[in-house]
């Protein structure tokens, strides 16, 4: 995604989406911060560069995940301060991520536990599902 020069405002927005080509297969992720000065560019991920498989569900988190470390990891924002706008059209992540939902299957734990916790790093943050088509026009996909 580029340097983040400075945060135009206090609020940030991160759309995510993350899938697996076979469920599980193949995993690959995009997402978009916008709200920094610099030019708001969709970041390509792929998880399995060398063979390995992940679920669509581990993908979501795993893109989510680097996004947020992305904003807080830039080291010219200091993400104490800032609201951060989490959009995706995972309900399993956004619901899981709020508390709604309970987190069962042993492999997304430690990736739920992970983003809880780079989530705490901002001043609040939003949790925000919205339907697949939104994704498509935000990511280009």
């Amino acid at each position: 995604m580029g340097a983040l020069l400075f945060v135009e405002s206090r609020s940030v927005r991160i759309t995510f989406d993350g899938g697996a080509l076979g469920n599980p297969g193949k995993g690959y992720g995009s997402y978009l911060i916008e709200g920094v000065a610099s030019e708001p560019a969709v970041a390509r991920l792929d998880f399995s560069p060398n063979g390995e498989v992940v679920t669509n569900n581990q993908a979501e988190y795993r893109t989510l995940i680097s996004a947020m470390r992305s904003l807080i990891d830039s080291g010219v924002v200091n993400a104490g301060t800032i609201d951060v706008e989490i959009c995706g059209d995972s309900k399993l992540v956004i619901e899981q991520l709020a508390g709604r939902w309970k987190v069962k299957h042993p492999d997304i734990r430690p990736l739920h536990a992970e983003a809880s916790s780079l989530m705490r790093a901002f001043h609040h943050v939003t949790l925000k599902w919205h339907r697949r088509d939104v994704s498509v026009d935000r990511l280009g996909h």
